[in-house]
């Protein structure tokens, strides 16, 4: 049954266009209205106000790092993809927003790899057979087929951080184990080895409207990184603060 959230059962009418089918174009089922610039702020309290449960400095930081990307000569993205590694795996940290009509498009859980932690993650690396996540912010790809079903590969931006993701096969995929019933069970959803695994049941919807150059971000407070961070720290001025999004 498809499941798209915005809260756990409900469809919202911006994910109606994927009910037709893993080939159906989303382009072509959903008319946007032109793209608009927001500043920083209001786009963030636009989203906030879809996503109660997403720590709105957790947003904020998302947005202002997308920002920061475009800024240096990133196409702008219809879609951004927010991660908060800091709540355990039995909670649904992770939401997909529409940036074109600032809506959710769905709320639901995301996996974290075996060597980050037990429910709660803690650990993160950039190093190939860690098994463990990445924090910081990718640009999504191609959608493919492979050993998991239908998949995403993304490639991180941030050197030292998550800019060996296409190297480790990093990548968004379903998993059985991303399920509510291993919580019953174990305490926690499965472990992958580093990647976001969702649910089978929204996979598809996932990857359909990630793919193709969207923005993803995966947050957990960890000093160094924020601290570093040269989307997180990026300089600003009045212009650095206008957001757009494509019209694709």
């Amino acid at each position: 049954m498809f499941n798209c959230l915005r809260r756990v059962g409900v469809l919202t009418a911006a994910c109606l266009a994927f009910v037709a089918g893993p080939g159906a174009a989303m382009e072509t089922a959903i008319i946007h209205p032109p793209a608009q610039p927001y500043t920083q702020d209001t786009l963030s309290s636009m989203l906030a106000a879809q996503a109660p449960e997403l720590n709105p400095q957790v947003l904020l930081t998302a947005v202002s790092a997308m920002q920061c990307a475009v800024n240096s000569g990133a196409e702008p993205a219809n879609r951004l993809a927010v991660i908060d590694f800091s709540l355990p795996s039995t909670e649904q940290r992770m939401w997909i927003f529409d940036l074109q009509t600032r809506t959710l498009l769905l709320q639901d859980l995301v996996a974290h790899g075996q060597g980050s932690g037990d429910n709660l993650a803690s650990s993160f690396s950039n190093i190939e057979g860690s098994h463990q996540s990445s924090i910081g912010l990718f640009r999504t790809q191609e959608s493919y087929f492979g050993k998991h079903g239908y998949s995403l590969r993304m490639d991180g931006l941030e050197p030292g951080i998550n800019d060996l993701a296409r190297q480790r096969a990093i990548v968004i995929h379903p998993a059985d184990y991303v399920d509510p019933s291993w919580i019953t069970r174990h305490g926690r959803i499965g472990r992958s080895h580093g990647c976001p695994a969702v649910r089978p049941e929204v996979a598809s919807m996932v990857v359909d409207s990630l793919k193709g150059g969207q923005f993803m971000f995966s947050y957990y407070p960890d000093d160094h990184w924020l601290a570093t961070s040269s989307f997180i720290n990026c300089p600003a001025d009045e212009s650095d603060n206008m957001v757009a999004t494509t019209t694709r």
